[in-house]
């Protein structure tokens, strides 16, 4: 669309320019302002007085430039060639920026988000005179090795295909297609555009049933996520968020991962991409990029832009999920969006709310969270896609009562807390398996149970220990270890065991990295075995200094590192030499006591 003059600056305050004279304009729509061509969003409208949220620096425009309107709303281009790329909050590409300018963003450069001359092998599905409705897929492109792209009739339309290209190759400016609707002829494109603040529609809301398995013990075993679902992680500054993110980003089972990097510092997303386009996925010589998409915002840009990023990811990440893929959200961290709405807010007069954050944050939060979930997507084909956000909060000094943290967990399901004390010992992750949660729970059991039947029977078991073992620490710091007897002791042991070889997890570790579900529940079937033995073992008479020098514990602790090829052998010897190294203990103790 041509750009037309819409009116003159007549104020500029930081990232903020109020326009006059912008007749005809429309709230939330995407602005040039000045010749210098920042790019803005109009975020209050009275009369032919705009207030424009400015996405660049505004240092240098001057009183009376030309404000351009688009005509449209800040939108996403959506098609093949998004994955594997890296975005700015407005859908820029910043590859193409830097092969371009070099490593420093220009104001108002304009790089267009996908390649329009690239060409994509196209396969049509359809034939000309089928009945077509928003959602269905015309032909399909393999975008890379890992996703196929599936070209959608876009949401809006619907009608009669009254032509369709033939197989071959196609530029995403090219039609390949063309329906007849009531309003007339509607080309299709191999893309489409769709404005970020709307959510895509779908046909039904669905009860997730089938959980979002993460290869981290203590999440998929104590608190797991659901597809489609919402999970918040939340700690102080170095409790180890971002690590757990970029962990979930590689190991998440999950056919399509957005990443937004959402006002964090410019090192960590430089890292993510470094570490990124080196790894590979599990044990396939798939590279992670072939399934990634980053939009990276990072602390050095204006305040404001952060704002448009989370709605840029959950847009891009809704058009795979229309696809019918299982798709999976980082959002790192909404505490920083919440405080640039705090600062739109302040910039606007509003009537602050609790700790200078809008009242309407509460709501913002929930608009964009319920973005979320398990659908059954548009379309004539019956078919089902997720999005699951994964989302970091930073409350500073680590007060979890700051409104960010509180307003979101009034929405999320699953809370992972981040304890300072666990990442001051290097525990990683650095969950609290107190604090933490999961109200997904209840849904996920059916699908636990086909694993092994007794699943939540041992998780239960081993909370129930851990807080055991917390109860009696407490009990020993006020009176004292000596009071304790050898089953008491246990509690400790075993505690101390599931800590170290089961809970902490090493990140950079070939195997330990991630663990599947059937050795996870081994490993924690093996570990509470031990602790039911040496129970049995103690009421029989034996010493706990006894069971403590058994050759099984050194064992037990290599279980973690051990390669998931050689783990049901080894896990099956362990299992033996377990039940025979307590029987010679027994026996041992029984034939002593005969001789007395």
């Amino acid at each position: 669309m041509s750009k037309k003059i819409s009116g003159k600056v007549s104020r500029i305050a930081g990232s903020f320019v109020t326009a006059k004279g912008m007749s005809g304009a429309q709230m939330f729509e995407l602005v040039k302002v000045g010749e210098a061509g920042v790019i803005g969003e109009i975020i209050r409208l009275q009369g032919k007085v705009a207030v424009i949220q400015a996405y660049e620096e505004t240092e240098g425009i001057k009183l009376g430039e030309k404000v351009f309107g688009t005509g449209k709303p800040l939108s996403v281009e959506l098609g093949p060639g998004l994955i594997g790329q890296i975005f700015d909050g407005v859908q820029r590409p910043l590859t193409v920026i830097s092969n371009m300018y070099g490593p420093l963003i220009k104001r108002g450069v304009e790089a267009l988000a996908l390649d329009r001359k690239k060409k994509w092998a196209f396969k049509p599905t359809l034939k000309k005179g089928t009945k077509v409705t928003g959602g269905d897929f015309v032909g399909s492109i393999q975008e890379t090795s890992l996703i196929k792209n599936r070209i959608m009739v876009p949401p809006t339309i619907s009608g009669v295909i009254s032509d369709i290209s033939s197989e071959g190759k196609y530029t995403i400016t090219d039609p390949i297609a063309e329906v007849r609707t009531s309003g007339g002829l509607e080309s299709l494109f191999l893309m489409h555009t769709w404005p970020v603040r709307k959510p895509r529609p779908y046909k039904t809301m669905l009860s997730p049933t089938e959980p979002l398995l993460s290869g981290q013990r203590i999440i998929d075993s104590f608190f797991p996520v659901a597809k489609g679902g919402i999970a918040a992680t939340t700690g102080g500054f170095g409790t180890g968020k971002t690590v757990v993110l970029q962990t979930l980003a590689i190991w998440v089972d999950a056919d399509v991962v957005v990443y937004i990097g959402c006002g964090e510092r410019g090192n960590e997303m430089a890292d993510v991409l470094d570490r990124f386009s080196k790894l590979k996925l599990g044990s396939s010589n798939q590279s992670l990029m072939n399934r990634t998409i980053f939009v990276a915002n990072v602390s050095n840009m204006p305040i404001v832009a952060r704002e448009a990023s989370i709605y840029t990811g959950i847009s891009l990440a809704e058009y795979y999920r229309d696809m019918g893929y299982n798709v999976a959200l980082m959002a790192d961290s909404t505490s920083r969006w919440a405080e640039a709405l705090r600062e739109i807010s302040g910039r606007l007069e509003e009537m602050p709310g609790e700790e200078g954050y809008p009242a309407y944050l509460a709501s913002r939060l929930a608009e964009f969270y319920a973005r979320a979930g398990q659908v059954q997507t548009i379309g004539n084909e019956d078919r089902q896609g997720s999005i699951t956000v994964l989302a970091a909060i930073s409350p500073p000094g680590g007060d979890f009562s700051e409104p960010v943290t509180t307003n979101t967990l009034r929405i999320a399901k699953v809370f992972w807390a981040l304890d300072f004390a666990l990442a001051h010992r290097r525990h990683f992750p650095a969950i609290n398996w107190f604090m933490s949660y999961s109200e997904n729970l209840p849904m996920l059991e059916p699908w636990f149970a086909k694993v092994e039947k007794d699943w939540q029977k041992l998780c239960n078991e081993a909370r129930t220990l851990l807080k055991e073992e917390e109860e009696l620490r407490e009990i020993v710091a006020l009176i004292g270890a000596e009071i304790l007897g050898d089953k008491q002791r246990s509690v400790f042991e075993t505690a101390k065991m599931l800590k170290e070889y089961f809970l902490l997890q090493n990140a950079f570790h070939p195997v330990d990295a991630y663990c599947p579900i059937a050795k996870t529940y081994k490993m924690l079937r093996t570990f509470l075995k031990f602790y039911d033995k040496t129970k049995i073992a103690i009421d029989s008479g034996v010493p706990l200094v006894n069971i403590l020098s058994l050759p099984i514990r050194e064992k037990l602790s290599r279980l973690k590192t051990t390669p998931t090829e050689e783990f049901d052998s080894v896990y099956l010897e362990i299992d033996k030499e377990m039940n025979e190294q307590f029987e010679n203990l027994e026996s041992e103790s029984s034939g002593g006591e005969d001789q007395i």
